[in-house]
């Protein structure tokens, strides 16, 4: 992702890999969304990111990092911007940055940012290669 130090603008060359808005189920007594919905939505986009470099079914084996910087509020809109920064053999790394437009206004905030890893699995669910970059499948 191109704004890695930047807190104030989400990525110019990436698409969110998944939108969503923060709903009152997701929140607790403060009306603060619970870090684990967090959690899942950036799974979900690392996942998006993850399937479409490995053409096919992946897991998610750790998170290795994960940092929240401000809370997500009820009817925040979510986008979650997700890259692949690390191949291995079967193994993937993903940055996501997650950031939200408030319920009023246009103003982005980045609120949570991760690194996510999948590995590249067949059918059986047995770790398989991950092809090369724009190679055929």
């Amino acid at each position: 992702m191109t704004n890695d130090t930047s807190n104030d603008q989400p990525p110019t060359d990436l698409v969110p890999a998944i939108r969503t808005i923060a709903m009152p189920a997701d929140a607790n007594s403060n009306g603060d969304i619970f870090g684990g919905w967090m959690m899942s939505q950036m799974d979900l986009a690392g996942g998006v990111a993850a399937v479409q470099r490995a053409r096919g079914r992946v897991v998610t084996v750790a998170v290795e990092a994960m940092t929240f910087h401000l809370p997500v509020n009820v009817g925040d809109l979510v986008s979650c911007y997700a890259a692949v920064t690390k191949v291995g053999r079967s193994s993937m790394t993903v940055k996501i940055d997650a950031w939200v437009q408030r319920r009023i206004g246009r103003h982005m905030e980045r609120v949570t940012s991760g690194q996510f890893t999948y590995v590249a699995v067949d059918e059986k669910g047995k770790p398989r290669a991950v092809p090369p970059e724009g190679g055929e499948r």
